[in-house]
């Protein structure tokens, strides 16, 4: 199984698509890498080499008892860096573009060409007396308190609101939501509920100043998991070299909801479009 050792000893797993460039993409909580199947696939057709990997405590890598908190888990994707080999472009989805916030700062934006912030929970999630446009702490204190209780009873109406099922709109397939119960299962309870924690109060605000890169930044505009309005339009306007792209009526999951959209607009980007 191909596996990249991090610094702490800890084994992930990852898969790769093609040759060329890098493009290290960095899966949302709490699902894995294999949610970068279609954009791997189009990442190679496209001259490049896709990297996914599944964070510590999800999916097929190691789930050790710690390092569920942003400095480690930037730590673990300065590993993936290196094991690339050569200056590569990020893309963070969801709770994975705190990852790539925190690499920016931590490790200096180290052999990094370009960025994708993608439904990105960057800058700040929680609502606090200085973020008055954040989500409510009780919101994720519920949500904590239902995963201990039934996770698995948990996750099918989370991925309705996570991919914008309702009775007029379908924009992904009922497989499609029982795929990510599936996936989310994988996951450690441990890594789940920490890793829950970590993307609803750390504050990247502050990380902000070290994107030195083109970065580009996707969010739907009906996004119910991780709100436009506190997100992606204050990451926009605290990054200097962005560019926010807006998909009117979108959910959170636009890897599956808006997949060629999506697809297209990355490989675009990084193409120079």
């Amino acid at each position: 199984m191909p596996v990249v050792r991090t610094k702490d000893n800890v084994h992930l797993y990852l898969k790769e698509w093609g040759e060329g460039s890098p493009v290290i993409l960095l899966h949302g909580w709490p699902l894995s890498a294999d949610t970068f199947d279609d954009l791997g696939i189009a990442l190679a057709e496209s001259g490049y080499r896709g990297i996914a990997y599944d964070r510590r405590g999800f999916g097929r890598s190691e789930q050790p008892p710690r390092g569920y908190e942003y400095d480690t888990l930037a730590d673990d994707l300065a590993s993936v860096v290196q094991y690339a080999g050569s200056s590569a472009a990020l893309v963070g989805f969801s709770m994975g573009g705190g990852e790539v916030a925190r690499y920016m700062s931590r490790h200096r934006g180290a052999n990094v060409t370009k960025a994708v912030l993608a439904a990105s929970v960057v800058p700040y999630l929680i609502k606090t007396d200085d973020n008055p446009d954040g989500v409510e702490p009780t919101v994720f204190q519920d949500m904590a308190r239902k995963l201990k209780e039934d996770r698995a009873a948990f996750w099918p109406a989370f991925f309705q609101d996570f991919y914008g099922l309702g009775v007029l709109s379908q924009p992904v397939s009922d497989e499609i939501v029982d795929w990510s119960c599936a996936l989310a299962m994988q996951a450690g309870l441990l890594a789940t509920l920490q890793c829950a924690k970590a993307f609803a109060t750390t504050d990247f605000r502050g990380d902000l100043a070290a994107f030195t890169v083109p970065t580009l930044i996707l969010h739907g505009t009906e996004d119910k998991t991780v709100p436009i309005a506190t997100s992606a339009r204050k990451a926009a306007a605290g990054i200097r070299d962005s560019n926010l792209v807006e998909y009117e009526g979108s959910p959170h999951g636009l890897f599956a909801s808006d997949k060629e959209r999506f697809i297209d607009d990355v490989v675009g980007f990084l193409r120079g479009r």
